[in-house]
């Protein structure tokens, strides 16, 4: 094949294509990469940036193969590896519709794996590019597996806020490194070695967040079936430890053999035996369970191995550990919650899902978008008018400034008792005060910092007026110093 080379146009332009390849998704990065490919304004939307970028990509490609020049071997040294990843790229944003439409097929249709009916077509299209058959149904796999990242990443877990944003982000290095190529090449069948533990409050979400990493799992594609090997509805289990009496925990885990105690009248699977191949375990409510289901935990995570109760015959354990649990995280670096050798073998990532009271500090509207997601989920339909309603009873029943102690948990059974009752009162903790309360009892003791002080009043107005903008014109200064006190009220006056 006659060889090409890339002008030092074609260079510079699919070069920021191969990064924004390798970008995470939830990154600041790649929407500057989307951006700049598109020729945006920065301003520009993510939305519009992706849309925009994948449309002029299409344009280039389209430009290549009329020169002759669209297939991988006809170009060497870095311009090979960098047109391999762009299209790559090209080809996956082709069939993202169809591969978010195999998702919902493959949720209604549960255990059963659904034909791939585009398949066939996107084989066909690697092999035009000059890929060799033998990565077609690897290639095929990874971008089932980027398509699922990202919609169950995005769908499940609803909020712009900062810290969900960081959020989202870590959840996908989670599934894939912080380097896609990196992953691509060494570890996309050996993320079992590595553990997770998500940290939160009770009613956080720590359970979706890992519903979301379990479902993304790498899983084969089977060109003769035209399907995947497994159901990734399958691949994902839940184990709740603190609901177990220390009697029955280790035969839930570990399963038992008959006879092996009181009680005990058939073989048991447990947990561990009934993972899939592919397939993730969430053991939460970790923080509660004794030292010696520690060190039996330890053996699964070093030698990936257990003996159900009553047994010394080793079974094998071929799936991904991740663990949850609502212990604040002071007392676990302290060593008060995991045996030292056990924390370490369970920390080969550790991911904070945020409490309902910081993520509406930082973003007021992501309450209205939750809202919007409850109501949608509970009655089928997006209503504007519920959820004006639940807002207003909200506003009136528990004020702007409350804890949600019960977090998205607590969220979701108030927007059930207003449309049963039209009414929650909510639960205020104990010593819990408003934060005109915590202003007014910190001027009257005389120990609230002038900052503070500041950024409680400024809080207040902003809750009332909407708009930094309008609390610059009520207090007299600029926008930018409004919104950095708003931004540093959850640090100041929570703690006066």
């Amino acid at each position: 094949m006659k060889k090409t080379k890339l002008s030092p146009e074609e260079l510079n332009f699919f070069k920021t294509v191969h990064n924004a390849a390798f970008a995470n998704p939830f990154s600041d990065l790649r929407k500057r990469l989307d951006i700049k490919i598109a020729g945006l304004f920065p301003s520009a939307t993510r939305r519009e940036g992706i849309d925009q970028s994948i449309q002029e990509i299409r344009h280039r490609i389209t430009q290549l193969e009329e020169q002759g020049r669209s297939d991988i071997n006809a170009f060497e040294g870095q311009d090979r590896e960098i047109m391999a990843v762009v299209f790559l790229f090209d080809i996956f944003h082709t069939f993202r519709d169809d591969f978010d439409q195999l998702i919902k097929d493959q949720i209604k249709t549960g255990e059963t794996t659904v034909k791939v009916p585009f398949a066939e077509t996107a084989l066909r299209r690697l092999h035009e590019k000059g890929f060799d058959e033998k990565s077609f149904a690897h290639y095929f796999a990874l971008s089932y597996q980027l398509r699922r990242a990202f919609y169950f990443i995005s769908h499940s877990l609803v909020g712009g806020s900062p810290c969900m944003k960081t959020l989202k982000k870590h959840l996908w290095y989670n599934v894939f490194t912080y380097d896609i190529d990196l992953y691509t090449r060494f570890l996309w069948n050996k993320m079992e070695d590595f553990s997770t533990l998500l940290l939160g409050e009770t009613g956080t979400g720590k359970g979706t967040a890992a519903k979301a990493i379990g479902s993304s799992g790498y899983i084969p594609f089977d060109e003769k079936r035209q399907c995947f090997s497994h159901s990734f509805t399958e691949t994902f289990s839940s184990l709740n430890l603190s609901q177990y009496p220390e009697t029955l925990l280790e035969s839930e885990l570990f399963g038992h053999t008959k006879g092996a105690f009181t009680g005990a009248v058939d073989d048991y699977k447990g947990v561990f035996d009934r993972c899939s191949p592919h397939g993730a375990i969430l053991l939460d409510e970790i923080g509660e369970i004794p030292n010696h289901v520690q060190i039996k935990l330890l053996r699964v995570l070093q030698e990936r191995s257990f003996s159900p109760v009553g047994t010394h015959a080793v079974s094998r354990f071929n799936g991904r550990v991740i663990a949850a649990t609502n212990r604040p995280k002071k007392d676990i670096l302290d060593g008060k919650v995991f045996r030292d050798d056990f924390y370490y073998r369970l920390c080969s990532d550790i991911i904070e899902v945020p409490p309902l009271r910081t993520r509406i500090e930082e973003a007021p509207a992501e309450l209205d978008e939750l809202l919007g997601f409850t109501i949608e989920r509970m009655t089928g339909v997006h209503s504007e008018k519920l959820i004006q309603k639940v807002k207003r009873i909200i506003d009136r029943r528990l004020g702007k400034h409350y804890e949600w102690p019960g977090n998205v948990r607590e969220l979701e059974q108030c927007v059930r008792s207003v449309l049963l009752r039209r009414d929650y009162k909510g639960k205020e903790e104990k010593g819990t005060l408003s934060l005109t309360q915590k202003l007014t009892e910190g001027i009257r003791n005389r120990n609230i910092p002038v900052p503070s002080l500041i950024s409680g009043y400024c809080r207040l107005l902003y809750d009332e007026a909407g708009s930094y903008e309008k609390v610059a014109k009520l207090t007299g200064l600029d926008r930018r110093t409004i919104k950095k006190y708003i931004m540093t009220d959850k640090e100041d006056i929570h703690h006066v």
